[in-house]
Formats: structure tokens, sequence, C-alpha cells
């Protein structure tokens, strides 16, 4: 059965992922008649790799083969890729926002106050990311302890299901702010393809949207563009209002694995702890892994001898803050590792080799790189203002894509950020 739409709308945010949710709920919570369209579906999480690979696996939908062997992923879900990340909050790049203008700091408190963002009690640090951990601090490193979006309380210890989307309600994703719009009057519509903005005497002046199989034509006096690194750059391109590539970040990851003898685990939350190396642009954290993903790693790099050792093996994430460059287009993404970038992967592929040692790992190898955190391809100062706006007026970007420079962390919590005060400001026109 179709949805019932109605002809016109005070704000329309295509995608729910961080940004887009958080500028939803803002909205709605001011009395703003909203609604979200969201590509993919809203199907309860289950916490199976099936459903997992459904929302992020599908080859040219949430993932894309590109150069180097390198895979980029993205998830087409209610929520976004919050819904099947590792709930880790990295607080906003205050300095590289001020140097555009923006100031995330009421935002964030205002954030920090209601949402779930702690470390996690020691009850629920596994022996994998505790061994890691001392390894790392007997190496005189500073690895502490992440802020981790997670409710302790319905948590479980032995659980390994973040990444496939979090079946207990212990992991914060956007799906909650979706949720709370909804409840204040914002109307949610699922798998719902936008195809382009429609624009009016120049402005924006609503989006053309394809909902079981019908075209519709929905009128909104803004609209709020939300589908991510790769989506947003995609739809302004075929709305004639944005360029056929865009240069991007993509936070390049390999893990680096090695198998311990007195260890029968493999089953907890990951990134428990790390270490952010800010000036190198290198950061790492233990990466405890499902099964499935564990042993897809070891084929991919011919390691069919550690097949069978996920119980025992230890797994280190290095994460790289990325030049900008390659590109989006309209249905492929593509981006080669620079120099910089290979000398960094190299340091922190070092680091995380001394801290397994030092754990007591042998059998040490690594993976290919991967990433999941493309941004930077609508980028403030270039494809939008401080305030989020495109050239075309009444049309505004808000999620990673806006990020203004290449940063190597989790970008929820300043698309939050970003979302909660973009709200504010259409809200208050």
């Amino acid at each position: 059965m179709l949805p019932i739409l109605r002809a016109s709308y005070d704000a329309i945010v295509v995608g729910s992922g961080p940004g887009g949710a958080s500028t939803a709920r803002e909205l709605a919570g001011r009395g703003l008649r909203v609604l979200v369209l969201e590509q993919g579906g809203a199907d309860p999480l289950k916490g199976t790799i099936g459903q997992m690979a459904a929302m992020a696996a599908v080859p040219g939908k949430g993932a894309y083969l590109h150069r180097d062997a390198s895979l980029l992923v993205a998830g087409i879900t209610l929520g976004g890729s919050s819904a099947i990340n590792f709930a880790t909050a990295a607080p906003p790049p205050h300095a590289m926002f001020a140097r555009y203008g923006i100031d995330l700091a009421p935002a964030l408190a205002e954030l920090r106050a209601e949402l779930p963002m702690a470390p996690l009690p020691d009850t629920l640090v596994g022996p994998m990311a505790g061994r890691m951990m001392a390894a790392a601090q007997a190496l005189s490193l500073d690895w502490r302890k992440l802020d981790k979006m997670i409710r302790p309380d319905s948590c479980r210890s032995g659980c390994w299901r973040c990444v496939y989307g979090c079946p207990f309600g212990a992991k914060w994703s956007a799906r909650d702010f979706i949720d709370e719009a909804c409840r204040h009057g914002a109307q949610l519509v699922e798998r719902a393809r936008v195809l382009r903005v429609l624009v009016e005497d120049g402005r924006a002046a609503g989006v053309e949207v394809e909902v079981g199989g019908k075209l519709r034509r929905i009128a909104a006096a803004r609209v709020v563009l939300a589908g991510g690194g790769l989506g947003s750059p995609r739809l302004l391109h075929s709305s004639g209002l944005g360029p056929r590539s865009s240069p991007f970040f993509s936070d390049p990851v390999v893990a680096v694995m090695g198998t311990v003898d007195d260890i029968e685990g493999g089953a907890e939350v990951p990134m428990a702890a790390g270490l952010h190396l800010q000036e190198e642009g290198v950061a790492l954290a233990d990466l405890t892994l499902p099964q499935p993903m564990y042993q897809a790693f070891a084929l991919q790099v011919g390691r069919a001898d550690r097949l069978f050792a996920h119980r025992r093996t230890l797994s280190l994430m290095v994460k790289i803050r990325d030049g900008i460059g390659g590109g989006v287009g309209p249905r492929w993404a593509d981006k080669t590792l620079q120099e910089g970038d290979r000398r960094k992967l190299a340091h922190g592929v070092g680091l995380a080799r001394a801290i397994l040692r030092e754990a007591g790992a042998h059998h040490l190898f690594k993976s290919w790189h991967f990433a999941a955190h493309p941004g930077g391809s609508v980028r403030i100062g270039a494809g939008v203002d401080a305030d989020l706006q495109t050239k075309t007026p009444g049309l505004f970007v808000c999620d990673a894509s806006v990020i203004p420079e290449p940063w190597g962390l989790p970008p929820t919590l300043t698309l939050l950020c970003l979302g909660k005060r973009l709200g504010e400001l259409l809200a208050a026109e």
C-alpha cells in the first residue's frame, strides 16, 4: 500500500543517517511539517549477517570496489551507517569547523546531556580488548577507553552484533532520532528513491521521488540532502546542481591480526579502547570482528592457515586521515591511495604489529584496506556555505559530504551536531 503524502511540506529531508535524523528531529520538534525520505528499508534490526549484507554489501548500492582493490561501504537503511557502525562517539574537530565560522560547542553540550555517551564499564570490555590495551600501555602508548554511544544496561558481554545492527536496543543509532521526529509529527517514507531536486525561480521547491514504483513530485520550501558522502553529490548532479564527479576522502582502514594461545574469545564489543595520533593522522583501536568477517579478511589475503583461528585472534584497526581526491560519480566511486596515505598506513601497521607482539601474538597478518566514512564531497566553503546551504537557495546538505577537511575519525557525533544546528537555523526562519 502506497503511503499517503501531502502535496507540500515545510521541509523534506532526504536520508535518515545522523545528519538527516538530527535535522528532522529538530524541525519536527519545533512544529514544522517534515517529510523524511529513506532509500533503504526500516525493518527492525535483527543482528544477522544476512540483513547487514542487504544493507551494506549490495554492489553498486551500499558497496563499491575501486582501485587498489579497496572496498567502500555505506549503510542503505533507516539510520544510515549508524545502524551498522561501532557506536564510537569521537568529538567534533572544533578547530576545523571554527576556521569556517561554525561553532559546534553548544550543540555538542546539549547532545552529551541527553545521549548515552561514555566509555564502556570494565564488565563490557572483552578479554581481547583488555589484552591489547595492556600491551599498548606497556609500550607507553596513550591507549585509553573510547566514548561509546551504548546503553550499558542493555548491552551484553560476549556479543558481536554491533556491526550487524544491534537487536537489543543497546546501541544508539540515528533510528532513535527518527522515531522521536515521528512522535513530533514527522512522516517517514521508506524505500523511497529520490531522483532529483525540483527548482522553481532559482529556489529549491521540492523533490521528485519514486515510491512503490510510482513517481511523485512533492513540494517543500526547504530541502535537506542527507544521503551521505556518496549519495548527496550524486543527487546534486542528477538535479543539474553539481558536477558529474566530486573528490572525497574515505578514511582508509586495515585490520592487523595475530593469534594468541591463551584466549578463547572472538565475541565482544569492538573499539572499546584506542589511540589517536592527531598530528600523524593515524588512529588505532581494538577490532574484534564476527567470525564471517574475520574469515573473509583471512581469505582475502590468502591466509587459509588462519581461517579457523578466529576465537584466538587479536585484531587491531588502523585508520588514517587520507587526502581529498578521486571522485564520486553518478554510478561509481574511485579513489587511489596516495604516497602520503601509504606512509600513514605503514606507520599505523607498524604500531599495531608492535602491540600484538607485546600481547604475545604470533602468525601476524593484515587485511587489504577498506573504507566506511566517505565524506568531503560537498565541502563547507566549496559546495555549501557555513549554514550548509548550497548555491541554490532553500537547498541544504547535512551529512559527511560537508565535512570541510579530511579528519580520519568516526563522524557520527559531528553530524548530529551539524544537524541540530541546521534544524535550529531553519526553524528560526
